[in-house]
């Protein structure tokens, strides 16, 4: 008898949920790394080559038109399945065009059909993260986050590592993309298998509904604020220990660039794999409090994996336990960090809310570059890596302080409401979106300079640091404003 914290994963949901979390990740590297192979192959440009970067700006901006996908309905298959389909099939069409061209004759083409791929992509993505939103129940979140993340990155060795052999040693570009596109296939297949989630009453009749009801929602919650502070703080330490691992291990310690790239990606993915479907096992006997915090606590302490590399001779092995066990622990928070997402979710907003707390995830993962190379010249390597752990400390402490309500969220499914401290709550929101306006503003003006509009680069720093900074402010403030609101709620 299959043991009940193993159940999960031998129900036919299981390989519905990795199917579709390989098709997630599938189309990434087609128009990411992969393409660029291909352009460095065909001698395009540096500058042509890094502008078509901006493609995957599809993934940070997918909830603008999230909304669309929460208010309409195909019609056929249902809101879920209907708009699953509809991506899958453009994304197959998509891929086999992207065959049929070639970088150095049909760049203008290429590029625009990759910008197609990435926009599908991400809308698959909208679609996909409400699905299982919608039909996991809380108890399953966890397990169907490791699969997912398992699907994922398998899908990103195959479309980027293998897609790359495959064309450079047996198939060519253009018969390799075609072969990628028939992955899909699979995932099409899976999406036809898939049961529809239940129909709620509440959704959203008209796309105003669909924009404005979601966020009225979300921020209508005792302990929003706090939850946007802990979605961007949670895993703040692990995105510090990865954001310079590779020039880490090749600069800092002197390990060659071919025993790196086999032991930090080969060995790394393995990990990565393996803790987050561990930690779904364990999510089916723990709560996702107790997952989070003790999850958490791991990433922070295998952080100081990498501080012994860095005060200790050089060895391979040292090499592979800290990448492994860095990995490992990361996974395991993934999985966990996947499972609150969905929790936080109202299921008659799902593909929206999903969507906007997925890209507001992405900020310390994006933006820690920076700061994580100024540190290391400033302080060193083992500084640098000892500060990581500090740096993990914050995100816990605020899950501390949202346990009680999280806990109920995950039991019930039902936010508790705000009921204090409402006019100071309106001014943090009004920040949030201003500061939201100053950074589309930004992008958009990016753009056009990549364009060759030309624009004074200081109008765009001010422009992406102030909307950095309201957005920032804006969480901060309304995070104290919780915590006020819900201690005095405890002691009244």
């Amino acid at each position: 008898m299959t043991p009940s914290y193993l159940r999960m994963f031998t129900q036919p949901k299981a390989a519905i949920l990795l199917m579709l979390g390989f098709a997630s990740g599938l189309p990434l590297a087609l128009t990411a790394g992969t393409l660029q192979a291909w352009m460095t192959v065909e001698n395009i440009d540096l500058k042509t080559i890094g502008f078509f970067s901006l493609v995957g700006q599809a993934y940070v901006f997918k909830f603008l038109w999230a909304p669309f996908m929460d208010r309409y309905t195909p019609p056929f298959f249902g809101r879920r399945r209907g708009w699953l389909l509809l991506t899958q099939f453009a994304l197959l069409a998509g891929i086999v065009t992207m065959g049929f061209l070639r970088p150095s004759q049909d760049l203008t083409l290429m590029a625009a059909v990759a910008v197609a791929i990435a926009f599908c992509s991400a809308s698959q993505d909208i679609v996909f993260d409400a699905w299982k939103t919608d039909i996991l129940p809380a108890q399953e979140r966890g397990s169907g986050a490791a699969l997912t993340v398992l699907g994922y990155r398998l899908a990103m060795l195959v479309s980027g590592g293998l897609a790359l052999w495959l064309a450079d040693r047996w198939l060519g570009w253009q018969l390799t993309y075609w072969l990628m596109a028939a992955l899909m296939l699979p995932a099409i297949f899976a999406t036809l298998m898939a049961d529809e989630p239940q129909a709620v009453s509440s959704q959203p009749r008209t796309l105003e509904q669909a924009v404005v009801a979601p966020l009225r929602d979300f921020f209508s919650r005792n302990n929003a604020w706090l939850m946007l502070s802990l979605i961007i703080l949670y895993k703040l330490g692990d995105a510090f220990a990865a954001s310079l691992t590779t020039t880490f291990l090749i600069r800092g310690l002197g390990f060659q660039a071919g025993d790196v790239g086999l032991v930090n990606k080969s060995l790394g993915l393995l990990a990565t794999i393996i803790g987050a479907l561990y930690g779904g096992v364990l999510m089916q006997r723990l709560s996702l409090f107790r997952a989070l915090m003790i999850f958490g606590l791991l990433q922070a302490v295998s952080n100081f994996a990498y501080w012994l590399l860095a005060v200790t001779p050089q060895h391979l092995w040292t090499m592979g336990g800290a990448v492994f066990i860095e990995n490992l622990c990361g996974g395991m928070g993934t999985a966990a960090f996947v499972a609150l997402l969905m929790t936080l979710c109202n299921k008659n907003f799902s593909a929206t809310q999903f969507a906007l707390l997925s890209a507001l995830s992405a900020v310390g993962r994006v933006y820690v570059g920076p700061a994580a190379g100024w540190f290391v010249e400033l302080w060193g390597w083992p500084l640098f890596y000892a500060f990581s752990v500090v740096a993990a400390l914050p995100g816990l402490l605020l899950l501390w302080a949202c346990r009680d309500t999280l806990t109920l969220s995950q039991k019930t499914g039902a936010f508790l409401p705000r009921v204090e401290l409402t006019i100071a709550y309106r001014l943090s929101l009004k920040l949030l979106m201003l500061g939201a306006l100053l950074l589309l503003i930004w992008l958009m003006l990016l753009i056009a300079n990549m364009l060759h509009f030309s624009l004074a680069d200081h109008l765009l720093s001010a422009l992406f640091s102030s909307g950095l900074a309201l957005v920032l402010a804006s969480i901060i403030v309304g995070s104290v404003l919780d915590y006020v609101a819900l201690r005095r709620t405890r002691y009244n």
